[in-house]
């Protein structure tokens, strides 16, 4: 289930008050705030608490870069120029704190980007949920030749079945193991009286990495963004590209004017080098382009052709 029947009720009782404030809110955003919003099978990310707006952005930069922002008198406009040009400062006065339930393997993935404040649920101190990822058919695929961390044609539907039989069977199995080694199983319960068990820290290494592990994660707007531009792009590994949309879905509603120049700027624009550069200069003027003698690679010219369809 994607929520214990604690949590459910703290989110209950959490909507169900209200509190008077001063400070900037985002009806939008008050919609979903606490509500789990599904991610693959038994997954979750949920709002816990946010700070600032597009509003408190445009503030910001207005007291930083002072005259300089009234060319700019569209509080729009100065946000696209933000993006535009890469001021991170003033994205960095918003912050979003999330509650996300996610796979073992995914979190680790994930928690490679240190530029945001975790607290994870404790596996010496708790036992962790019998519940794991298992991918539908669809999202089981074979290894790219061609990138070392990619996914190439999908199974056979034959093939994908024994694949996630196995992956169930050693979920099971592991787990099963785990609670034996504890004595005790996920309600609490001890296993066999004349048994001590080991250690919550030590039987933990025996789980399998698509175990769900929960957080509480916090981080600025301007790193989240930066997380985003990678996680939410077509390259990125399914399944952290399912959080990832999800999270874009709650910019959008956080912060409307900042999503959109960052559809456009980061999402649906390009960076080019100086080379590139020069030799798109040359194509405007229909002058003829030796990408071997202007000193880039194959792979360079082919994703500039593939990127302005040359």
């Amino acid at each position: 289930m994607p929520l214990s029947k604690e949590q459910n009720d703290e989110v209950e009782q959490l909507r169900a008050s209200s509190s008077t404030t001063l400070r900037a809110t985002v009806p939008s955003l008050e919609e979903i705030l606490y509500k789990p919003l599904p991610a693959l099978d038994h997954g979750f990310v949920r709002v816990v608490d946010y700070m600032g707006d597009d509003t408190a952005i445009v503030q910001s930069a207005r007291v930083s870069y002072g005259k300089g922002t009234k060319k700019i008198s569209n509080d729009k406009g100065l946000i696209k120029y933000l993006m535009r040009h890469w001021h991170s400062t003033p994205f960095e006065m918003c912050e979003i704190k999330l509650h996300v339930k996610l796979p073992i393997f995914i979190a680790r993935q994930w928690i490679r980007h240190r530029t945001a404040n975790v607290n994870e649920y404790s596996a010496r101190y708790s036992i962790l949920d019998k519940e794991f990822y298992i991918p539908s058919v669809e999202n089981l695929a074979s290894q790219s030749q061609v990138n070392k961390q990619g996914r190439a044609e999908s199974l056979s539907s034959e093939e994908a079945e024994k694949v996630i039989t196995l992956l169930k069977n050693d979920a099971e199995q592991t787990y099963r193991n785990y609670e034996v080694m504890l004595n005790e199983n996920s309600e609490g319960e001890t296993l066999n009286d004349g048994s001590m068990g080991i250690a919550r820290e030590l039987a933990r290494m025996n789980l399998t990495l698509n175990t769900y592990t929960q957080w509480y994660w916090k981080i600025d707007l301007n790193n989240l963004l930066h997380f985003l531009a990678l996680r939410a792009d077509a390259h990125a590994q399914y399944e952290i590209r399912v959080y990832a949309d999800i999270i874009l879905d709650i910019v959008k509603k956080w912060v409307p004017v900042t999503y959109e120049a960052f559809e456009d700027y980061r999402v649906g624009g390009t960076q080019l080098s100086a080379k590139e550069i020069l030799i798109l200069k040359k194509i405007i003027k229909g002058e003829t382009v030796d990408p071997e003698a202007e000193g880039i690679s194959k792979r360079e010219w082919g994703e500039l052709q593939k990127k302005f369809d040359l």
